[in-house]
């Protein structure tokens, strides 16, 4: 008989660095310098997109400079620019072998995807075998089978505990021949391997897995779960795979459906497992509810907080804004109030205004004159063309002029001889010793007696013959010493460690022991496929005819479940259908309703507010014609008036001269009368009548006129003083305001004339 082996998921250390979506290295992380290739090497190393495969491999070539420095053997320690000590050229030599490809490799992926989604719709379709590689754990694929081993223990091990240390007498190895060379038993290779040595990876490395025929392990209904969802297994996939135990264990306890009689029981049970299933969902869901108002909260509390920040920036920007305009206002306050006290000390200087000479000898004699350093608020700028000035050479400033001009230059310029400095002689020949010798000895011996004097002048003072205090030194802490114990000491505490050995080792074996109780199972079912024993092998051909005939049961039950379950989901769906499609209708009936009424509501509110507008522009106009109607009336008025008033004047005019006419005619008529009668009384008048005539006229005429005359001078008299008394009291106060206004003029118009002469001073 053939032995099948389960092979578990290896908890791989080996990771990717670079997923589909994308990883931490990827052509815009940070790429090692001497694994600036990986993109092409490394098989698991796959980029987002075609983009990021070239953005990686420009990358690549940038780090990688293909400038070389080849040293120039006469000039290797040179360090003129003219004689460099190496030379740069363009290397061609390309890192990559031609036999690796330097394409995307998310081609094939692409094309894997679109023979996927044609085998979907298309049925005739066949999806070609994907050739899997060798899941051998030997060989090459055994560094994906590495994992440290896992001690619980050594974390719960008290730090108090001392191991008995165990006496060994030292190995002593026997000394090598001479007669061989020894040989070194390790080397140091460096190599560019095919997968990464980082710990970086994504996805862990799942081995092939053949399954026993009629066996379905309890390890496949964990084959949903994969790397990022799910695992590693945390404490809801560890509930979920307990609950999954539980359910097929409480689906063993349920009787077949072949008993009639426990069909009642069945359907009790069913129930209380349904009930049981949407409280712990409703448990979900709450906790689901729970997490999305934290997170809710938490985007509220950092939309809070990213408000504030961008409340205060702009707070600080106007605060910014405020202060550099403050700023410019002071430095231009201070600008003007230096202008301004310069302007004053230039008065001060000459205080009489009298015109000076320039002194062309005191400014040329003075170094801080205007003709050495001028002020550039005068309008002179001393580095004003300076271009003109600079030096321009072709033999300087280009390279060719440089080679000439080094060509015409002697040997020993560009090649310098040192000569080793000769010593300085300080002898005549006579064998006396020169007049600058003996003075650079005296002046070094004044040098040195200089020095001491400075150095002996620094010197510390001495005490004072008197009492000093000393301090007393602290007193040094006692020596700790160990007390040797006594030998019964000794092997009570040999004894206690023992013993505590003996616990720790009892508290292992129990863990083990429960950890081989809750894994029974799955030990069992290493067993059923490591069965090697003939009788067993029997035992579990019985068992599993068994399992397969419990298998077929629940398969048939299932079916007629299922059956039973899609009618009633029919059903159900009908209704449901009808009901949804009742509930749509009246809500789209309602919200038909409620659109209906909407638009009455606006169109009632529009055609109030039309009438309101209409009888406001029916108020301005009736307003108007009122308007319009009385300015009519008043013009036709003032016509009318203007009419009447003319034809009045007409008619008076025309019945004065009319009137005029007729007492001219009847005057000229009475005149005539009169003159008659008065002519006839002339010509009978005596001298006595003339006389009394005369007389009466005087007294009816010329006396009453020198009486009103007479009397108006006695008024008159009567009432100046009154007139001057009234004058004095009102003209007294406008004399002094006109005494005051005149004054207040002459300071005024002097004020005026000294701006003008300072003016005028100013712009001269």
């Amino acid at each position: 008989m053939s032995h099948v082996v389960t092979i578990e998921e290896p908890q791989a250390k080996l990771q990717v660095s670079q997923t589909r979506c994308g990883g931490r290295s990827g052509p815009w992380g940070k790429v090692s310098a001497n694994r600036t290739y990986d993109f092409l090497y490394d098989p698991l190393f796959i980029m987002s997109s075609e983009k990021d495969h070239s953005q990686a491999n420009i990358q690549a070539t940038l780090i990688r400079s293909k400038l070389r420095r080849v040293p120039r053997y006469r000039t290797m320690f040179s360090s003129l620019i003219h004689y460099p000590r190496y030379s740069v050229y363009w290397s061609k030599a390309d890192p990559v072998p031609s036999f690796i490809s330097q394409d995307w490799k998310g081609h094939e992926e692409r094309h894997k995807e679109a023979l996927r989604k044609l085998a979907v719709t298309d049925t005739s379709f066949q999806m070609p075998k994907e050739v899997y590689e060798d899941p051998d754990v030997t060989g090459k694929n055994r560094y994906k089978y590495f994992e440290r081993p896992f001690l619980p223990f050594y974390q719960q091990m008290p730090f108090n505990v001392v191991f008995a240390s165990t006496r060994a007498e030292p190995y002593t190895f026997p000394p090598p021949s001479t007669k061989y060379l020894p040989i070194p038993s390790k080397y140091t290779v460096g190599t560019q391997t095919d997968y990464r040595d980082a710990e970086v990876q994504t996805d862990p490395y799942s081995p092939e897995y053949i399954v026993c025929q009629d066996s379905i392990p309890e390890l496949l209904t964990l084959a949903t779960l994969t790397w990022g969802r799910g695992l590693p297994a945390g404490q809801a996939e560890v509930e979920m795979i307990e609950r999954a135990r539980e359910k097929r264990a409480w689906e063993a306890t349920l009787p077949p459906l072949s008993d009639t009689s426990q069909f009642e029981k069945r359907r009790r049970m069913m129930n209380a497992m349904e009930r049981k299933e949407w409280a712990f969902r409703e448990q979900e869901i709450e906790k689901l509810q729970e997490i999305r108002l934290e997170v809710l909260k938490e985007l509220l509390k950092k939309r809070d907080e990213n408000q504030n920040e961008v409340n205060m920036a702009c707070l600080n920007a106007q605060w910014s804004k405020l202060q550099e305009v403050k700023e410019a206002k002071l430095a231009q306050i201070h600008r003007t109030h230096v202008s301004a006290i310069r302007k004053l000390l230039g008065k001060g200087k000459n205080i009489e205004g009298k015109l000076e000479r320039r002194n062309i000898i005191k400014d040329y004699s003075d170094y801080a004159s205007q003709v050495y350093g001028p002020l550039s608020r005068l309008g002179r700028f001393t580095d004003n063309n300076s271009e003109d000035f600079v030096v321009k050479n072709h033999y300087l400033n280009t390279y060719e002029g440089l080679v000439e001009l080094e060509s015409c230059l002697p040997e020993f310029v560009t090649q310098p001889r040192i000569r080793p400095p000769k010593p300085k002689v300080t002898t005549t020949k006579d064998g006396f010793l020169k007049r600058a010798a003996r003075m650079d000895h005296e002046l070094a011996e004044v040098h040195k007696a200089l020095l001491e004097k400075k150095n002996k002048g620094l010197e510390a003072k001495k005490p004072m013959r008197f009492l000093q205090r000393k301090p007393i030194p602290q007193p040094r802490l006692p020596t700790p010493t160990l007390e040797l114990s006594s030998n019964e000491e000794e092997d009570i505490e040999m004894a206690v460690i023992y013993l505590q050995k003996l616990l720790r080792g009892r508290v292992v074996q129990n863990m083990m022991f429960e950890g081989k109780e809750k894994r029974l199972e799955l030990i069992q079912e290493l067993r059923t496929s490591h069965a090697l024993q003939e009788e067993d092998r029997l035992v579990k051909k019985a068992e599993k005819q068994v399992t397969l005939a419990l298998q077929r049961q629940r398969n048939l039950h299932e079916h007629k479940v299922s059956l039973v379950e899609n009618h009633l989901a029919g059903l159900e769906g009908w209704v449901l259908a009808d009901m949804f499609d009742f509930l749509s209708k009246e809500l789209v009936r309602l919200q038909e309703e409620r659109r209906v009424h909407a638009l009455a509501m606006l169109a009632e509110r529009q055609r109030r507010m039309r009438e309101a507008e209409e009888s406001g522009r029916r108020q301005v106009e009736e307003r108007r014609l009122q308007e319009e109607d009385q300015i009519f009336k008043e013009v036709i008025k003032v016509h009318q008036s203007t009419v009447t008033s003319y034809l009045e004047d007409i008619i008076l005019n025309t019945e004065e001269n009319t009137a005029e006419e007729q007492a001219r005619a009847e005057i000229e008529k009475m005149a005539e009368e009169i003159n008659d009668i008065a002519y006839e009384m002339e010509s009978r008048r005596t001298q006595l009548q003339s006389e009394e005539i005369v007389a009466e006229l005087v007294y009816s005429f010329l006396i009453p006129e020198l009486q009103k005359d007479f009397v108006k001078e006695k008024v008159r008299n009567a009432q100046q003083k009154h007139i001057l008394a009234a004058h004095q009291v009102i003209h007294r106060h406008t004399e002094d305001m006109l005494e005051k206004h005149s004054v207040e003029q002459q300071q005024a118009s002097d004020t005026e004339l000294l701006e003008g002469e300072t003016e005028n001073e100013q712009n001269s």
